[in-house]
């Protein structure tokens, strides 16, 4: 796909894990609307497969815009209808919570934009310095970010997995957007967090800075499956080249 005088060159790869019986995690590729995105139906509740397969269903839908805030506004409309479709399916099953954590990339023009509730995550590889864009909703960053834990003690908090955001569990917008602009030779990562508990950031970075996207998908997905994956594990990776 070339846009503006970049080619953007994606991949994706997702996979059950070593522990789990159902994988609730799921991605798009949309490359002609500028979308990239990872959905992780919450760990513990019902149908959190239908979860995160009714974004990434209502996502598929959406057509190229003219403009970034034309994008952004179609991006939200569609995830506010994926949100009331899951609410709607948490009322059929009785009240029980049903939702889904969420990373997007939207990339219009010159601009990106990252889109995300809950822990997964998008990472942003630029001249060789990995840089984590999301800040993940959960209640151990949320106390890091107070002071009150250091991110070592978070990182063995007992509810460190506890998610504050999430598609589909209440009724308000539960994201956050962080923008900026592209530069030759950036490269996104979106996951689910199945694939932060086992890789190191250090490790993501020499991945993503040697292999081409669809190879390194295979390869972070397969490093995790080496180290036991508890969860479900799901990689996009997105390359900016300048076009010839």
């Amino acid at each position: 796909m070339i846009r503006k005088g970049y080619r953007l060159e994606g991949a994706g790869a997702t996979d059950i894990g070593c522990q789990r019986s159902r994988n609730e995690d799921s991605f798009l590729l949309n490359p002609e609307a500028g979308l990239w995105l990872v959905a992780d139906g919450m760990g513990g509740h019902a149908a959190g497969d239908v979860a995160s397969r009714t974004i990434t269903e209502a996502m598929a839908g959406l057509d190229p815009a003219p403009t970034p805030e034309r994008q952004h506004a179609a991006f939200h409309a569609r995830l506010d209808a994926a949100q009331d479709a899951i609410l709607q399916h948490s009322r059929e099953l009785g009240g029980v919570p049903v939702g889904a954590t969420m990373a997007a990339l939207l990339i219009h023009g010159l601009g990106f934009a990252c889109i995300w509730a809950g822990d997964s995550r998008v990472y942003q590889l630029r001249d060789g310095v990995l840089r984590q864009v999301t800040t993940d909703h959960t209640e151990a960053e949320a106390l890091v970010q107070a002071g009150t834990l250091s991110r070592a003690e978070a990182d063995r908090w007992p509810r460190r997995g506890l998610v504050t955001r999430a598609v589909g569990i209440a009724p308000d917008r539960a994201t956050e957007v962080v923008a900026g602009f592209l530069a030759p030779g950036d490269t996104f990562l979106l996951c689910s967090d199945g694939l932060t508990e086992h890789v190191t950031d250090p490790e993501i970075a020499q991945i993503l800075a040697a292999l081409p996207p669809e190879s390194a998908c295979t390869m972070l997905i397969e490093q995790t499956l080496a180290r036991g994956a508890l969860d479900n594990v799901t990689a996009v990776v997105v390359r900016c080249h300048l076009s010839d």
